[in-house]
C-alpha cells in the first residue's frame, strides 16, 4: 500500500467542494486510491526526459475532412406527421407573448 500522502482532511475538503457525503470507509478508501495515484505520478516524474521533445498531440494532426454535401433532404410531411398543430407546412405553438 502507498504512504499516505493526502490527509484525510484534504478528502474530507475535496468531498465538501463535489457535494458528496461519503462514509468514514469510503474517506479512507479514496484516501488510499488518491495516494497511490500520487505515488504513481511521483514515479512518472523520476524519468528522464531529456532527449524527449515536447508533444502537442500524439494522433494525426488535422481534423478529418468530408465533402459538404446535403444528405438528409427536407420532407415537411414526414416532419410534421407527429406534430399536435400545424399550419400549412409549419408547426403551430401557442402564443407566448401578448
Amino acid at each position: 500500500m502507498a504512504e499516505k500522502k493526502i490527509s484525510l482532511e484534504q478528502v474530507r475538503h475535496v468531498a465538501r467542494l463535489a457535494r458528496l457525503e461519503m462514509s468514514a470507509d469510503d474517506e479512507a478508501r479514496l484516501q488510499a486510491d488518491m495516494s497511490s495515484i500520487l505515488a504513481y505520478v511521483e514515479k512518472l516524474n523520476e524519468l528522464d526526459t531529456t532527449d524527449v521533445p515536447p508533444t502537442a498531440q500524439v494522433g494525426e494532426a488535422g481534423t478529418p475532412i468530408r465533402d459538404d454535401a446535403v444528405t438528409n433532404h427536407p420532407a415537411p410531411e414526414e416532419m410534421l406527421a407527429n406534430a399536435p398543430a400545424r399550419q400549412g407546412g409549419f408547426f403551430k405553438v401557442p402564443r407566448i407573448i401578448e
